[in-house]
């Protein structure tokens, strides 16, 4: 074979892209079975099987994932070129697609990702936010480079990726000024039977923060749990109870939310990962992303 059938290549790439055959016949706007014969001829052609059924799902293959990583390249590259050519970008700027599981804080992903946009040569950031179980279903299908989570993947999760430590600090106590300025006294045995506002039993954190919390003899008073960090913020600032959130953050939380640190809850530590498919990060987005990560946010 001197070279791959490109017409064959592009069917596969869109069935892996789109997360099925139908959808893909959709996009190309010709039928399933026409999608399905062209990929078992390409498949001939390189010796081997491209994709394969996993409940009713269809994914790629070890070879197929081979495959598709090279394809992404160069239909990515394709559309680089028309936009060029037709004077819609006056460069090739690259693009990286971010998941970002909704119990990651805001304020964590902004200064995570932020950098991207910046520089000489800055990335178009495109950022899709969900559960995590979604979000790893797309990136398992190569919809996404990264997924940004607060817990790394678990052999039961039944995907085949990695976790890369971005980096891990102290988790801090916020409240309203007035509730605050008591609070610090006599801290942390004050925070006993105050109002909390907690993430809910879906974040890493709230496991976190009720061993600390048994461990410091504290019984919180659970007035809110959240799904999503923003919101939690929001009712926090109203007054409606103590809240937490990274430290690597606190003074962003202090600054935007108009609250006060109460104090640290020691030897309790949230980490944030980034989730893919590399084992060896090769994608020039997330190695800048976990060198700036490791390298300021989380320095300490």
């Amino acid at each position: 074979m001197k070279h791959p059938n490109y017409n064959h290549l592009l069917y596969f790439w869109t069935v892996v892209r789109d997360g099925g055959v139908a959808r893909a016949a959709v996009s190309l706007h010709i039928t399933p079975q026409t999608i399905s014969g062209q990929i078992k001829l390409l498949e001939g052609e390189l010796a081997g099987r491209l994709l394969e059924k996993k409940g009713r799902r269809v994914v790629p293959t070890e070879l197929g994932l081979r495959v598709y990583e090279y394809a992404d390249e160069i239909f990515a590259r394709g559309q680089d070129l028309i936009r060029v050519l037709q004077g819609l970008t006056p460069h090739i700027q690259r693009t990286v697609t971010i998941g970002v599981s909704d119990v990651v804080p805001n304020l964590v992903a902004w200064r995570v990702i932020a950098p991207l946009m910046r520089g000489e040569n800055p990335f178009r950031v495109v950022c899709h936010t969900g559960a995590l179980d979604t979000l790893v279903t797309d990136l398992a299908a190569h919809r996404l480079d990264l997924v940004l989570s607060t817990s790394a993947l678990t052999t039961s999760s039944g995907f085949r990726g990695y976790s890369h430590l971005l980096g891990e600090c102290e988790i801090s106590f916020f409240a309203s000024a007035r509730m605050a300025a008591s609070l610090r006294r006599n801290f942390p045995g004050s925070l006993d039977q105050m109002p909390f506002l907690l993430p809910t039993e879906r974040s890493p954190n709230r496991r976190i923060l009720g061993n600390w919390f048994t461990e410091h003899g504290i019984t919180p008073q659970v007035v809110g749990e959240f799904d999503d960090s923003g919101l939690l913020k929001t009712f926090g600032q109203a007054g409606l109870g103590v809240f937490a959130a990274p430290a690597a953050i606190e003074q962003e939380v202090v600054r935007q939310c108009k609250v006060r640190i109460i104090g640290k809850a020691d030897g309790a530590r949230a980490k944030f990962y980034a989730l893919s498919m590399e084992r060896k990060i090769r994608h020039p987005a997330v190695v800048q992303i976990m060198a700036g990560a490791r390298g300021m946010l989380f320095r300490d």
